[in-house]
């Protein structure tokens, strides 16, 4: 099991190196797919006597075609730190309701939540966002920063007056 976990670390490392340096980009990231591949040559080719390296050896065979999607698309996380977030948000829903809420209800939150957590992740105010009418973020986004960066305030490109005069 060490030399399972040795390899994957010593795997996965320099791939971080490259997101640290030049973000999720597959051009800088797909030279890193021969050492996947040789990754799995030495699964393929070692034979594991406990159970927990047989096992995890399998698991690692089984995701063989996902575990590394990020190395070949512009974008893609490396790891589920996004996914993990978004459950936490949604299980402290859960513990305030107790079960009384109806599928409506959920969904509408739901659609909140992932509203509120895309404007989270590219630094937009929520409020902001459902104050400006617009439906799209991306074009709230667009606008937005047009705003900011010409010193005045753009929600949706509505907002002329800076800031501190409101």
């Amino acid at each position: 099991m060490k030399v399972i976990v040795t390899r994957f670390a010593e795997l996965l490392k320099p791939m971080v190196d490259t997101i640290d340096r030049h973000g999720l980009k597959r051009y800088f990231l797909h030279k890193h797919l021969v050492h996947v591949e040789r990754f799995y040559k030495f699964l393929d080719k070692t034979s594991f006597s406990s159970e927990p390296a047989s096992k995890c050896k399998k698991r690692f065979e089984a995701n063989r075609d996902t575990l590394f999607t990020f190395l070949r698309y512009d974008g893609v996380p490396w790891n589920n730190n996004n996914a993990e977030h978004a459950i936490k948000a949604f299980a402290g829903l859960r513990d305030v309701l107790s079960g009384s809420t109806t599928k409506a209800g959920l969904d509408e939150y739901l659609t909140l939540l992932s509203v509120a957590e895309t404007c989270k992740y590219r630094r937009l105010d929520f409020l902001d966002f459902l104050r400006s009418g617009e439906t799209d973020v991306e074009t709230f986004a667009r606008y937005s920063r047009k705003g900011r960066d010409s010193g005045k305030v753009g929600t949706a490109g509505e907002r002329s007056t800076p800031a501190k005069d409101r």
